[in-house]
């Protein structure tokens, strides 16, 4: 994507930390509180309350389902499956199917306004090229196309020789984006797609469903320390990660909330609660 460094490339762009931190709140910081904190970052970059935005974010023994999963026949089976063997679970509010975060794992998310004037696809495009750039001294040979029997299988994909090792989905909040990439840095990534084969085998027990969920096959994923044979670590992406933006951009600045965005975050953070309500009434009343 040519225009990728445009997008980037402001003469201002934030930068957040919260792989390592504990966030603002009391309560314990899941994958809830990242999904309803990148919303509120969309709603001040969309209106122009923040520069864009680059936020990491990591989260330990969580798998996060995708909106159609819940539709499973068999899903308290499943879920009940990933808690009882020691998973937070939860439903994102972005696109896209059942994904495995750990220590291993780092999440990046680029948030960009002015997105009515963007589409979709260019906003894969950008996180994507941003990746690329990012471990261009490593690997020229990263490609992005839906690997088959991954889970959560995508048109952007990214693989290295046919092994995918990253995926993305895209959230939209008014005029703000926040384009999402969980990256597969280091860890035991056989052990990571087979937690979420096994959940699909029990949630869907073979039945024939109206949504095609993947067979996961455990041999078609791995780490960029396995695929490169180079000991990253996530420390190591997030510093590759600041780098980058340093590079393509004026100025990298590092502010907290707001007290317009802590508003919008706990008013969505509400709204992520009442979504995986279902699920966790789901397994109570098993």
């Amino acid at each position: 994507m040519e225009n990728w460094k445009n997008l980037i490339a402001q003469t201002t762009f934030r930068y957040i930390d919260h792989s390592s931190t504990k966030i603002f709140d009391q309560e314990a910081y899941t994958a809830l509180h990242s999904f309803a904190i990148d919303d509120a970052l969309a709603l001040s970059v969309s209106d122009q309350l923040s520069p864009p935005t680059m936020r990491l974010w990591v989260h330990s023994n969580t798998i996060v389902l995708g909106i159609p999963d819940a539709k499973l026949p068999y899903i308290n089976e499943g879920v009940q499956q990933l808690q009882q063997a020691g998973f937070h679970v939860v439903i994102r509010n972005s696109g896209g199917l059942a994904v495995a975060l750990d220590n291993g794992v780092l999440n990046i998310s680029l948030i960009f306004p002015d997105v009515k004037k963007l589409s979709i696809h260019e906003g894969y495009e950008a996180m994507v090229s941003f990746v690329q750039y990012m471990l261009r001294d490593l690997t020229a040979d990263i490609k992005a196309y839906e690997i088959v029997h991954s889970y959560c299988p995508g048109d952007y994909d990214l693989s290295i020789n046919g092994k995918k090792f990253a995926g993305i989905s895209q959230r939209r909040v008014k005029d703000g984006a926040a384009v999402q990439i969980y990256l597969d840095v280091e860890g035991n990534s056989y052990k990571r797609a087979s937690v979420i084969r096994d959940f699909y085998m029990t949630s869907k027990k073979g039945e024939p469903t109206k949504f095609s969920y993947p067979m996961v096959d455990p041999n078609v994923m791995s780490s960029l320390s396995e695929l490169l044979q180079t000991p990253l670590t996530v420390k190591d992406i997030k510093i590759r990660a600041m780098n980058a933006l340093l590079e393509v951009c004026e100025h990298v600045i590092e502010k907290d909330f707001t007290q317009t965005e802590y508003a919008h975050y706990r008013k969505r953070l509400a709204q992520m609660k009442k979504r995986n309500e279902p699920i966790i009434l789901g397994i109570e009343d098993s």
